[in-house]
């Protein structure tokens, strides 16, 4: 089991985590989204042990990440932009990792490769960054880890590439029962593949649930009031988005649930129907309704 508890960390003066928890089941596959500079690559190497946390703990299986390498062992991580030696050849990355982790299994990583088809005698450095994702990955699932983090593996892959590279993923925790810890921006993708989710905004834990429980939280209404609607609607708990087209007012709450609807329904609404929200969907909400907070305070 991986939990991150109470994480705080800051660069100069500036906190880019606050008072971060998540548990991640294992063999699960777990998501951590959010715009761009909230904190999750921050998130990702602290949970890697490249970064020294200021507060809290990261423990896997109840021991500290943090300059232990037994733990670190049983980590695989997948950068948005690998770091490899440039010079070396495909085959002779595989001779790094298998002098340098003690479970590389060269058998595995030939295997993965059957679905990859990388040349061994190919240089690094003549590889496409889709090629030296899918080298990354199968580098470090042939170390065999208990925990593999990625950080925005898809990013720059055309749409093949992807489908294979998650499909891989997919394919893999079903067989090893690994747990994987995936940041990403590209949330079709992470709606597809994930259990659970963990959403930052400013560092911060906004959201923390399945992804079908989060989107059955979220929902938005089509409403059409007999006299217009209540002057406070987007004042309402739960309410995020408020918006009107003619007499149709679409709603958007995260706390969806029976007493909102007899709510409206005694304010005068005629109709109430729900729409359906894909993960995206809900993250553009949550994202605007918190920068409307920002905004008031």
């Amino acid at each position: 089991m991986v939990k991150i508890e109470h994480v705080s960390k800051s660069f100069n003066g500036q906190k880019v985590l606050k008072d971060v928890s998540i548990e991640v089941k294992p063999g699960s596959i777990y998501g951590i989204i959010g715009e761009n500079g909230v904190g999750k690559s921050t998130l990702i190497q602290c949970l890697t042990g490249i970064y020294k946390l200021d507060e809290g703990t990261i423990l896997i299986d109840g021991q500290p990440v943090y300059e232990n390498n037994l733990v670190k062992e049983q980590i695989g991580y997948v950068a948005d932009r690998n770091q490899f030696f440039n010079s070396y050849r495909v085959e002779q990355m595989v001779t790094f990792f298998e002098e340098t982790y003690p479970k590389f299994s060269r058998e595995k990583f030939n295997a993965y490769n059957e679905t990859f088809k990388l040349n061994p005698k190919t240089k690094v450095k003549n590889l496409s960054k889709g090629m030296q994702m899918r080298l990354s990955l199968m580098l470090n699932m042939a170390s065999m880890p208990k925990v593999l983090v990625l950080d925005e593996p898809t990013s720059g892959l055309d749409a093949l590439a992807k489908k294979q590279v998650l499909d891989f993923i997919i394919e893999q925790v079903d067989e090893t029962d690994m747990t994987v810890i995936i940041s990403s921006h590209h949330l079709a993708e992470l709606e597809r593949i994930c259990d659970e989710i963990t959403m930052l905004s400013k560092g911060e834990v906004v959201y923390q649930s399945s992804v079908e429980d989060l989107k059955s939280k979220v929902k938005k209404l089509q409403v059409v009031f007999d006299k217009g609607a209540p002057e406070d609607l987007d004042k309402w708990h739960g309410v995020l988005n408020v918006e009107h087209v003619g007499s149709v007012y679409y709603v958007v709450t995260n706390d969806y649930n029976a007493a909102l609807e007899k709510r409206l329904k005694l304010a005068g609404a005629m109709l109430v129907e729900t729409i359906g929200l894909n993960l995206e969907e809900v993250f553009i909400y949550t994202a605007i309704s918190r920068e409307n907070i920002g905004e008031e305070a």
